[in-house]
C-alpha cells in the first residue's frame, strides 16, 4: 500500500490504520478523515497509542518497538492471547477488540483493545493524581488482583498449551542472562555473579500459574475508589512461577527511607501506600502461599532485581541505537541507565548473600 515510505517514519500511520479499521473492525467509526493517533507516554518496550475514532470513541493500540527487536521478545500475538483469554475471569483486563498480523498495514503486528479510563501511576507525578485517602486501599487491591490472576486455571481459559516442560526459573535465568550478554553493556561482572547465585539457590518446589512478568502499579489503571480497572503490558506474560510476580512487585514497591531504589518508577514512595510487609501479608492471605513466601520471598525479590538489570541492558541498547524515540539519548541519561542496572544487579547479589547468612 502507499504507506511504505510513511511506515518507515511513522510507527502508526493514521491513514493506513484507518483503512484497515474500516475493512476489519466495523465497530470502530471511520469517517473521511484518518483516526486520531497519539502515543501514550511511558513504556520502554512495546508501544501504546490512543486512537480516537470519528465518533469520538477512544481505543488503545499496541505495537512493538520501531527497531532493535530482540529474538522471542515483543510478540504481539502473545499479549493478545492473554488478554483475550482472561476476558471472562475476575482478572481485570482491557477488552480485546482485534488483532492484525499483516505487517503491510503499519509495518508490524499490532492489536486494538478497549480504552480503560483511570489513573495509570507510572511515576510519582502520575501517582500524585490519586487522592491520599484511596492509596492504602489501592495498594491492597494490587495484592488482591495478583492473587486473583494466580488463581486462574490456565487450562480452563485455553492457555494450558503454553505450558513447557522443565523449570520456569531455569529458562528465565538462561534467557535474561543471554539477553544481557547480547546487549551493548560492557561490564556484566555483577550480573554474572547474580546469575551464579540464583542458579545455585534456585528453589525446586516451583508452581506454575499465569504469570504477568511486569506486575506493578505503573501497569495498572486505578479508578476513583482505588479499584483496579485493568492490567496492561502483557508482553512478558507466560505460564510460570507466581512468586516471581510477587518478587517483582516487592522490588518495584519503593517506600520512603529505602536505601536501594525500586527497580522501576512508581507511585508508592508517596504518602498513604501500604508498606511492603502489608503487601506480602495480603498476598499470602489471599493466595494461600504463606508457607512458601516465608522461605522464598528474598530469593524472588533478588531474582526480580537481577532480571530488571538484564532487561535494563536490552532497553539501554535500544535507546542507544535510537529505536525507542526520535533520537539517541544524551550521554548523561545513558550513563544513568547503566548505573541503575548495575545498582539493581548489586542489590540482588547483596540480598542473596544476606538471606544465606
Amino acid at each position: 500500500m502507499s504507506g511504505s515510505t510513511q511506515i518507515a517514519t511513522d510507527p502508526v500511520p493514521a491513514a493506513a490504520l484507518t483503512e484497515w479499521l474500516r475493512a476489519e473492525v466495523p465497530e470502530v467509526a471511520t469517517g473521511s478523515d484518518p483516526v486520531d493517533v497519539r502515543r501514550i507516554s511511558g513504556g520502554h518496550s512495546n508501544l501504546t497509542y490512543r486512537i480516537v475514532d470519528a465518533a469520538g470513541t477512544p481505543w488503545a493500540l499496541r505495537r512493538p518497538p520501531t527497531g532493535g527487536v530482540l529474538a522471542t521478545a515483543h510478540d504481539m500475538s502473545r499479549e493478545w492471547r492473554f488478554i483475550a483469554a482472561l476476558a471472562d475471569t475476575p482478572v481485570p483486563v482491557p477488552r480485546a477488540v482485534a488483532f492484525c498480523s499483516d505487517q503491510a498495514v503499519i509495518g508490524a503486528d499490532f492489536y486494538l483493545m478497549g480504552f480503560v479510563d483511570g489513573v495509570v501511576p507510572g511515576d510519582v507525578e502520575a501517582g500524585a493524581a490519586m487522592p491520599v485517602e484511596i492509596r492504602h486501599a489501592a495498594g491492597l487491591a494490587v495484592a488482591d488482583v495478583l492473587a486473583e490472576l494466580h488463581a486462574v486455571d490456565p487450562d480452563a481459559v485455553g492457555l494450558g498449551e503454553l505450558r513447557r516442560p522443565g523449570s520456569y526459573l531455569e529458562r528465565q535465568l538462561r534467557r535474561w542472562h543471554r539477553q544481557a550478554h547480547d546487549s551493548a553493556v560492557e561490564d556484566l561482572s555483577v550480573v554474572d555473579e547474580g546469575h551464579r547465585l540464583l542458579v545455585e539457590r534456585r528453589p525446586v518446589d516451583e508452581e506454575l500459574t499465569i504469570a504477568h512478568g511486569d506486575y506493578r502499579p505503573g501497569n495498572l489503571s486505578f479508578g476513583p475508589d482505588g479499584r483496579i480497572g485493568a492490567i496492561f503490558d502483557w508482553e512478558l506474560a507466560t505460564l510460570g512461577e507466581p512468586l516471581a510476580d510477587l518478587g517483582y512487585l516487592l522490588a518495584s514497591w519503593g517506600r520512603p527511607g529505602d536505601t536501594v531504589r525500586e527497580i522501576t518508577s512508581g507511585p508508592t514512595t508517596l504518602e498513604g501506600w501500604p508498606e511492603r510487609a502489608e503487601i506480602l501479608a495480603r498476598y499470602a492471605e489471599r493466595s494461600g502461599r504463606g508457607d512458601r513466601i516465608a522461605g522464598q520471598a528474598d530469593y524472588f525479590e533478588a531474582f526480580a532485581r537481577w532480571r530488571s538489570a538484564c532487561i535494563g541492558a536490552g532497553v539501554y541498547t535500544r535507546y542507544a541505537a535510537g529505536h525507542m524515540g526520535d533520537s539517541t539519548e544524551d550521554p548523561e541519561t545513558a550513563r544513568l541507565r547503566l548505573a541503575n542496572l548495575q545498582e539493581q544487579a548489586t542489590a540482588a547479589v547483596e540480598i542473596l548473600h544476606r538471606s544465606a547468612g
